[in-house]
């Protein structure tokens, strides 16, 4: 017999719906102006919570774009795995991994480039950051996955294909050189770049 789980309190409830809340006006305060021209005390006012509280969820305003950005990325990871599924060949499987995951990164460039900056450089002790270089591991996990149903691939090379793949994708989005590219010219220069990894 499965144990019942028991009810959320009210406080977690509270606190969920104020995390709902702040994610809502940031990602609608970014999408329309951009993370650099937006204030935290725009969030905090738009989410209806003062700014000491926004700061109980979020510390930084860069926190506050992993905490939006890792939301939207969860959906076109999800999307990416189950379109793979279907596809025998290693590249187009790959492929259909990395688009969404490209198609998501690309609604508001700059908004894209300073996730993946964050990413990079950002304190992985915060847990926004956290929740991001853990979806980058399973980006990579899942490319992995696709890659060991080549019988000429094993494990440990498929891991180290999809790290590497990992990074051409997430070079490709982040390069100032490919700041006017569209979604298809970047996933055409990823395509070229995985093709020759490829046995």
């Amino acid at each position: 017999m499965a144990l019942a789980t028991p009810p959320v309190g009210r406080r977690e409830r509270n606190k969920q719906a104020k995390l709902e809340r702040i994610t809502a006006a940031a990602r609608e305060l970014f999408a329309e102006h951009g993370v650099d021209e937006v204030t935290t005390q725009q969030i905090a006012e738009k989410a209806d919570i003062g700014t000491g509280t926004l700061f109980l969820y979020a510390k930084t305003k860069g926190e506050l774009l992993l905490l939006v950005q890792n939301s939207g990325y969860v959906d076109a990871l999800e999307e990416g795995r189950a379109a793979a599924q279907s596809i025998p060949d290693a590249l187009d499987a790959v492929m259909a991994i990395i688009r969404p995951i490209v198609e998501c990164n690309r609604i508001q460039v700059d908004n894209g480039r300073t996730y993946l900056r964050e990413l990079v450089f950002g304190d992985p002790e915060e847990p926004h950051h956290r929740d991001a270089l853990a979806l980058t591991v399973q980006t990579e996990e899942a490319i992995a996955g696709v890659l060991r149903r080549d019988d000429l691939v094993d494990s440990d090379d498929a891991a180290t294909l999809a790290r590497v793949i990992s990074a051409i994708m997430f070079i490709s989005m982040a390069t100032p050189a490919n700041v006017a590219s569209t979604v298809d010219d970047i996933l055409q220069e990823i395509s070229d770049q995985v093709r020759v990894l490829l046995p």
